[in-house]
């Protein structure tokens, strides 16, 4: 729960980055880039295996859940440690938010059920991380 209450935190101080853009949407910004958007970490998950995992986030039916082991497998521990130091937090901390938080992100940037290659995915992901982020939060708070 720490890298969550951490990316919560860094929403809730937003105001006071210079850019206007918080962190979140910058991390996860740069994991879609750094894999080649939806598309490449679609590939990325295939050939690690994890291709029907990875349909069902962007399929219209029920999400197959991810491990944190299986999410550092495909990405590599490089684009973990990243996102951990952004956020300081520890490695096995941002594998396993990434585990839960993934297949809803990419559900909700396929909402026809497929991956548009001339989405701008980085736009959606700006305009739903405000929503994403209060459920988030909503089911974190339920504790």
């Amino acid at each position: 729960m720490g890298l969550l209450d951490s990316l919560l935190g860094g929403l809730a101080g937003k105001s006071d980055t210079a850019g206007g853009t918080d962190p979140l949407a910058g991390a996860l910004n740069a994991l879609l880039t750094q894999n080649g958007g939806l598309q490449g970490l679609m590939s990325k998950f295939s050939q690690g295996g994890l291709g029907e995992i990875f349909s069902s986030w962007v399929g219209t039916g029920e999400n197959k859940p991810v491990t944190a082991s299986q999410i550092q497998n495909v990405l590599g521990s490089e684009q973990i440690q990243a996102l951990a130091a952004k956020f300081g937090v520890d490695p096995a901390k941002a594998s396993g938010f990434l585990a839960d938080y993934l297949p809803k992100i990419v559900d909700k940037l396929t909402p026809a059920g497929q991956v548009d290659p001339s989405a701008n995915h980085q736009q959606s992901l700006a305009a739903l991380l405000p929503s994403l982020l209060q459920s988030f939060s909503g089911e974190k708070q339920q504790t």
